[in-house]
């Protein structure tokens, strides 16, 4: 079993940058691809980024091509989200996610509690 805990939302303007983190327990963290998903107010859970549990393969959606980048630490079992340029559109509850499936879905086996991001205009 994995649990993970987000943390690293929060406020910022229109073009700053956060970086999220991920950090999950268990001794088969490694095993598991790891993805990142957001849900904003009223509208449907989206698919934003994952990583394969090797590193070898990275997912990104469109809209965040070239602005956000994820990575992981497998000795320390965290995954990153590191996000630049954000924009408005951005803002949502980001999640992260721990499943065998790769993109990792928006239902994945373990998720968390989620972390929120705010971007201002």
């Amino acid at each position: 079993q994995v649990q993970v805990v987000e943390s690293g939302g929060g406020l910022v303007q229109a073009g700053g940058s956060l970086r999220l983190s991920c950090a999950a327990s268990g001794r088969t963290f490694s095993s598991f691809n790891m993805g990142w998903f957001r849900q904003a107010p009223g509208k449907e859970r989206e698919n934003v980024a994952a990583i394969s549990w090797s590193s070898s393969s990275t997912y990104y959606t469109d809209s965040v091509k070239g602005r956000f980048t994820i990575s992981r630490d497998n000795a320390k079992n965290i995954v990153y989200l590191q996000m630049n340029a954000l924009k408005p559109e951005d803002t949502a509850v980001y999640y992260c996610g721990a499943d065998f499936t790769f993109p990792v879905a928006t239902t994945p086996r373990y998720w968390g509690q989620g972390t929120p991001v705010t971007v201002s205009s």
